[in-house]
C-alpha cells in the first residue's frame, strides 16, 4: 500500500476506534497515528488466528484496523489507569 493509503486507512480506523472507546475523536493527527498502529496491531492479531491482515484500502482492512485500534486504545487506557493508582 502507498503512504497515502495508509494515512487514509489510519484516519478512518483511528477516528472510528476512538469514537468506540472514548466517545469522541482524538484529533486528526492522533487518529491517523492510532489507526496506523491499529492496522499493524490488527494485522498481527488476525495473522495469529490464521486470517489475513491488512490487504489494501478496502472494507476488510478497515475492519481489521478498527479492531486493532480498539485493542490499542483499550491497552493504553488500562496502562494509564494502572499508573494513576
Amino acid at each position: 500500500m502507498s503512504v497515502i493509503s495508509w494515512i487514509i486507512l489510519g484516519l478512518i480506523a483511528g477516528f472510528i476506534g476512538s469514537k468506540i472507546v472514548n466517545k469522541s475523536g482524538s484529533g486528526m493527527l492522533m487518529d491517523i497515528v492510532l489507526g496506523i498502529v491499529g492496522a499493524i496491531a490488527g494485522g498481527l492479531i488476525f495473522s495469529f488466528f490464521g486470517a489475513s491482515g491488512v490487504t489494501g484500502l478496502n472494507i476488510y482492512s478497515i475492519v481489521v484496523s478498527i479492531i486493532g485500534a480498539v485493542v490499542v486504545l483499550w491497552v493504553y487506557h488500562a496502562m494509564s489507569g494502572r499508573r494513576s493508582m
